[in-house]
């Protein structure tokens, strides 16, 4: 039976898709340390709206992402906030993992021939939740790599630098309908010497009332015009 809070576990190589309601929150726990979960947003109502991340980056004047950082629409509109994070430092401008990328570190491992211990990769793990919604490559955005931290060197050549330690996590507040996909495979830049092990967490439950203080609204005044943008789109809805 579902109640108002929903739990499940995703080993690495998975991938998952749900549309959250505006309200509800999302914690990710990285339950074993090491994972990297990719995530791109949809408008569920208007599916060609979607996640933007230059626009998420520029207007909060980051490289990273972390508490009190809004996740962005290429409408203006307001996502979700990032409203608790104990990792900090979550990227968003490496994309996904292929299977030219799975293959060249950890060699060829196919469905048909390891069933669930194949090898996935980030962008097709996409492709296949993406489907379920008639979407397809071509709705594909810069996505994001919660738990993972990069750096450049001096030649601007990035690198994985950190990742989350076992019962790290962060939490989504939504702040409109959003469809949610996401995989747990492994970051672009990942050097393992073996596919990844490591099991992710999922938590939904509904969210505090956002009161005047809030901690990502306030954050800076791109976000207060976000918020207002929301505010628009919801006029009229039920409460």
């Amino acid at each position: 039976m579902i109640t108002d809070t929903y739990t499940t576990q995703l080993d690495a190589g998975s991938h998952w898709s749900l549309v959250v309601r505006r309200g509800m929150q999302l914690e990710l726990t990285d339950l074993t340390g090491g994972s990297n979960v990719g995530m791109l947003f949809y408008n569920p109502t208007l599916l060609n709206e979607k996640y933007n991340a230059p626009d998420t980056l520029k207007c909060q004047h980051t490289f990273k992402l972390t508490r009190g950082h809004c996740l962005y629409s290429d409408m203006g509109r307001i996502f979700c906030s990032v409203t608790e994070d104990t990792f900090g430092w979550h990227e968003t401008i490496c994309g996904n993992s292929h299977a030219s990328h799975v293959e060249a570190q950890w060699g060829s491992r196919d469905y048909q021939q390891a069933r669930n211990s194949w090898q996935q990769n980030g962008y097709d793990s996409f492709l296949v939740e993406l489907a379920k919604y008639n979407l397809t490559k071509r709705s594909m955005a810069a996505n994001i790599n919660w738990f993972s931290e990069v750096s450049s060197d001096a030649n601007g050549k990035l690198a994985l630098t950190r990742r989350a330690q076992a019962n790290d996590s962060v939490t989504l507040r939504f702040e409109m309908d959003t469809l949610v996909v996401l995989h747990t495979c492994p970051h672009p830049l990942n050097q393992d010497s073996q596919y990844p092990t490591s099991q992710v967490g999922l938590t939904l439950s509904p969210a505090a009332a956002i009161t005047e203080d809030d901690f990502c609204r306030n954050a800076c005044a791109e976000n207060q015009r976000g918020f207002d943008n929301n505010a628009l789109y919801h006029l009229g809805a039920p409460k």
